[in-house]
């Protein structure tokens, strides 16, 4: 068979008709039915690496998880294996099929499911039944009816067989799980515990045993629902977006799933229904809450023209929205996404707790086979009371209280955050936060609004303001610049008509230059055309003027001669003096603003906003320089830029904060933290935050280890027993998480400094 360059698919079938015989082209031209063909499965070829992502149910224990991922990580055919435990999450990297991975799961004594749609799944997560509760009730009553069998002096055949029901339905996920984890040589606190009830039962304590278990299993019922709760702010994101929307298609309104809306479709959105995709209003007016993702306490008026986003509830009038993105692609799967991603990162605090942690159960476990051991064969001690002490040490063992204290924290604190529409995209950048002592800006878009709009256009003698402005459009219409937009408004409201232009080029921090006619332009500041040598003597005291008025004068002109001068002015934003006081009030030591305009404009700008210090006339370079001075001086250093500009101190500073994270790509994935609803506000929260959380961390650790410290003491001087030792474990796993989850309900105004 002959096949032609470029592989044209006519010259193809036609080498093949010439090639088939009668026979053989009477059998391919038999009709086939789609069902007969054969279904090629892309994940099928066992040597192409899939990732999957699988949903867990039963994970509630920072350790479990962590010896979760260890055996899965470890699996044959399984590349590479990490767990997310705040939205209760496996990411496997494998050419395994996902059978076996989910049965090997199961071994350890959880339930998985591949994630196919994200908002069903967090729907099922929710709904879906726990055995464990159950089980822990009819644990509970065993041991009530044991217990009052024994004070009516019952038989004792009854109150054993009470006990040992006790033991079975509290302890039957923890000899389950016990007898995975031996099999994966893996000793984990189902292990310690199952040894330790045993134990019990053998040197005849069956009422402590049946007690012990219980409290176990109603400590882990306990956690599981608080660390549900603790998620739910995963959840509830996922639930904002509707999985239907109503389409217009062809002249007709039809129900679809979000799945099936491609990018170009017309959704209609009527009065309180919630937007289902990002778009762009082309029909109706309505206000828009946008709260659910940017946190803003006032709706928001939308217009043909205005963007929307999924997951926003329109409030008033029916609007016709032309959809712009898939599903996937959302904001609100951006953030989603992201917070997941944030919610999964060590923190450094949870980092140290991790080595502690890794070092600290061994040891333990050493010391328990001691106190087993020395005394009798060394001592001639009695074995049964060191041997109870032993069980009780085996119990201490456990480190889910220590483990579980930063995680919680920082979940709760980034779900907090998300839902007030600052988007913080891990713990270290929470932490980082709350050790913030210097704080500079971005002027344009971020202390004021980023809108500029032409005040002033000032022809030369012997030029024309339309040939001006047509210069200057010509010029600036390639530019993504705020002043270059505001220039290319002005123009098309005076209905000027632009030059054809070519070879367009920006002059970072300086201006523009484009091709016009064989003749460059430029347009751009006083050090611009300063560099190419061009005689500014005759625009110095005009130029002044419209400084000292706070405007930014832009020259036009070639190499040799100047044509004229466009002002334009920016608005502070209103909220820039209420965030500037906020971050005062929390300690900050420096605020500085940072902008390559020029001094005098800057100098208005600062004024107005109270005294602000400020550096101006800065190339990207020169912002750069300046973050990493005020490093050397203050430690550690936010900037608070656009997102898009200023990219190099974004990325020098500690923490880089950007605006305008709604619809922003680069924002959200370049910036640490994104203030989704440009509010400056929500600075001061997002460090206070951070302080907070540091606080709790702390806090937990230090209670966690104390309640460690003090039953080991006690273990040794014989004042505790199993019952206490399992109360004092699942009590202080109880109070770190619900001293971490109090950052899920914070408001600023009762977050101490």
């Amino acid at each position: 068979m002959t096949q032609c360059p470029g592989h044209n698919c006519s010259c193809i079938k036609d080498s093949i008709m010439e090639e088939l015989t009668p026979e053989g082209l009477q059998q391919a031209m038999k009709v086939i039915k789609p069902d007969d063909m054969p279904k090629h499965d892309p994940k099928s070829n066992i040597n192409d690496v899939q990732k999957t992502v699988f949903v867990l149910y039963g994970l509630d224990c920072a350790d479990c998880a962590a010896k979760l991922e260890k055996r899965v990580a470890g699996l044959p055919g399984v590349e590479e294996a990490e767990i997310n435990f705040g939205a209760s999450k496996i990411n496997v990297r494998h050419t395994a099929s996902v059978p076996k991975i989910i049965r090997a799961i199961k071994e350890a004594g959880y339930t998985a499911e591949p994630v196919v749609d994200d908002a069903v799944m967090a729907t099922n997560q929710q709904l879906r039944y726990d055995p464990k509760l159950l089980l822990t009730l009819l644990s509970g009553l065993f041991l009530a009816g044991g217990m009052a069998a024994s004070l009516f002096n019952l038989a004792d055949r009854l109150i054993a067989g009470l006990l040992l029901a006790a033991m079975l339905s509290g302890g039957y996920f923890v000899i389950k799980n016990a007898f995975y984890s031996i099999k994966a040589l893996s000793m984990d606190m189902n292990v310690l515990m199952s040894v330790a009830v045993i134990g019990a039962v053998a040197i005849g304590e069956w009422f402590e045993g049946a007690t012990v278990v219980f409290l176990f299993s109603l400590g882990n019922t306990l956690q599981a629902y608080s660390m549900a709760k603790t998620r739910s702010s995963i959840r509830d994101l996922m639930k904002l977006s509707p999985r239907e929307a109503l389409v217009l298609r062809n002249g007709r309104e039809i129900m679809l799933s979000v799945e099936q809306i491609a990018v170009g479709d017309i959704i209609i959105v009527k009065p309180g229904e919630r937007i289902a995709m990002d778009g762009t209003v082309i029909k109706g007016n309505s206000q828009v809450n946008q709260a659910p993702i940017t946190g803003e306490s006032l709706p928001v008026e939308k217009a043909p023209g205005a963007d929307v986003y999924a997951g926003t509830i329109n409030q008033e009038g029916t609007l016709e929205i032309q959809v712009t993105k898939k599903i996937q692609d959302t904001t609100l799967a951006k953030i989603i996404d992201l917070v997941e991603e944030a919610q999964a990162q060590r923190a450094p605090s949870q980092q140290f707790v991790d080595i502690f942690a890794k070092y600290y159960t061994p040891s333990v476990i050493a010391t328990a086979v001691a106190i087993a051991t020395i005394p009798t064969l060394f001592l001639g001690q009695p074995f049964l009371p060191w041997l109870e002490r032993a069980l009780i040490m085996l119990v201490i063992a456990c480190p889910c209280a220590l483990v579980i204290s930063t995680p919680v924290a920082i979940i709760s604190a980034i779900g907090s955050a998300a839902r007030r529409g600052v988007l913080i995209k891990g713990g270290a950048y929470l932490e980082g936060a709350g050790g913030l002592k210097a704080v500079a800006f971005d002027k344009t878009g971020t202390l004021t609004k980023g809108c500029p709009e032409v005040t002033d256009v000032i022809a030369l003698p012997g030029h024309q303001k339309q040939f001006l402005l047509g210069i200057a459009v010509a010029v600036e219409h390639r530019s993504q610049h705020p002043v270059a937009r505001a220039i290319l408004g002005y123009a098309k409201r005076e209905r000027i008509k632009a030059y054809q232009s070519e070879q367009f080029q920006s002059i970072p921090g300086q201006g523009a230059i484009a091709l016009i006619n064989g003749t460059k332009y430029y347009i751009g500041n006083t050090r611009l055309f300063m560099s190419l040598g061009t005689d500014l003597t005759g625009v110095q005291e005009r130029l002044a003027t419209l400084q000292r008025q706070g405007k930014t004068a832009m020259l036009v002109g070639t190499a040799d001669q100047l044509i004229g001068i466009i002002a334009v002015a920016d608005r502070v934003r209103p909220d820039s003096m209420i965030a500037l006081q906020g971050l005062r009030s929390t300690g900050i030591k420096k605020l500085v603003m940072l902008t390559g305009d020029n001094t005098a404009t800057a100098s208005a700008i600062a004024e107005y906003l109270g005294g602000l210090e400020y550096k101006a006339e800065l190339l990207p370079q020169e912002k750069l320089s300046t973050i990493k001075e005020l490093q050397s001086r203050y430690g550690r250093v936010a900037m608070v830029g656009d997102g898009v500009n200023d990219t190099p101190a974004l990325a020098a500073a500690d923490i880089g904060i950007a605006m305008g994270g709604v619809g922003t790509d680069t924002a959200l994935e370049t910036a640490d933290i994104a203030l989704m609803a440009d509010d400056l506000s929500n600075l001061s929260y997002t460090i206070k935050l951070g302080r907070r959380t540091l606080g709790i961390i702390k806090q937990n650790i230090t209670f966690a280890l104390m309640v460690k410290a003090l039953f080991i003491a006690g273990t040794f001087l014989g004042f505790t027993n199993l019952w206490m030792a399992v109360f004092a474990d699942t009590g202080a796993a109880m109070l770190v998480i619900a001293n971490g989850m109090r950052l899920m309900r914070v408001r600023e105004d009762k977050m101490a400094v």
